[in-house]
């Protein structure tokens, strides 16, 4: 499995669980999986939905700030890779 850089999480709320990830590089589509690493964070989450303003898109492009739900907490600098299969 591949993985790249494609964003970096800006802020997390805890309910109802969603990341606000700004994408620095790429795209991201609905149904890819990512990754999720930092100090203690180290999450792999497969994109149900996505969201920019509350509205649901089904691709974010670089310079994009999008909220995904997450299953777990993560943290502002944390970085967001896809996963791509080989």
């Amino acid at each position: 499995m591949a993985e790249e850089k494609i964003g970096e999480v800006v802020k997390f709320f805890a309910k109802p669980s969603v990341a606000a990830v700004k994408i620095t590089a790429g795209e991201l589509n609905v149904g890819d999986t990512i990754k999720i690493t930092g100090h203690t964070t180290d999450l792999e989450e497969n994109i149900d939905s996505m969201e920019i303003n509350n509205e649901k898109i089904e691709k974010a492009v670089e310079g994009d700030y999008i909220g995904i739900k997450v299953s777990d907490r993560v943290r502002p600098g944390d970085e967001v890779f896809v996963v791509k299969p080989d």
